[in-house]
């Protein structure tokens, strides 16, 4: 699954996929956050953040199993058309 989400990497050692997005300033990072962090609530699926001046870097695994689930890759591919929309 991990082949159809460009961008994504699979981080050895932890169990999780991670990606950065970059943006033009830290407001533009914030907002997408902010959508990502409404669409998290909406599925009951929540990503790790990390964000700054510019860059957002997400990390997905399911908390519940340690690991990753089906899940973690379908709200990855929802992020991704998330910034693809912006």
């Amino acid at each position: 699954m991990l082949q159809q989400l460009a961008g994504w990497s699979f981080v050895e050692g932890e169990k999780i996929i991670e990606r950065r997005y970059r943006f033009p300033d830290f407001a533009a990072a914030l907002a997408f956050v902010n959508q990502v962090g409404a669409l998290a609530e909406s599925e009951g699926h929540h990503p790790d953040f990390s964000f700054g001046w510019g860059y957002v870097t997400l990390s997905l695994h399911t908390h519940s199993i340690g690991g990753l689930h089906e899940n973690d890759f379908i709200l990855a591919a929802r992020i991704d058309a998330l910034n693809a929309s912006r």
